[in-house]
């Protein structure tokens, strides 16, 4: 009997993975900004999505994104 096998996680580079905890720690102490308005980051969700975004635009290895469907 073969067991289901779990869908393949997505793969982030060590690069990316510092950068986003370096983005997480200024969250972590209320240092974080957002990039249009510059104001404080709250969500814990948006910390992360800004931590991948700089580290994608610094050319880590980052997943490409999810296209949105219509």
């Amino acid at each position: 009997m073969a067991s289901k096998r779990a869908s393949p996680k997505r793969k982030y580079g060590k690069g990316a993975g510092e950068k986003i905890a370096k983005v997480m720690h200024e969250w972590k102490r209320g240092e974080l900004r957002s990039g249009g308005a510059g104001e404080k980051v709250t969500s814990q969700k948006q910390a992360v999505a800004i931590g991948i975004s700089e580290a994608r635009r610094t050319g880590k290895k980052v997943p490409l994104k999810k296209e949105s469907k219509p």
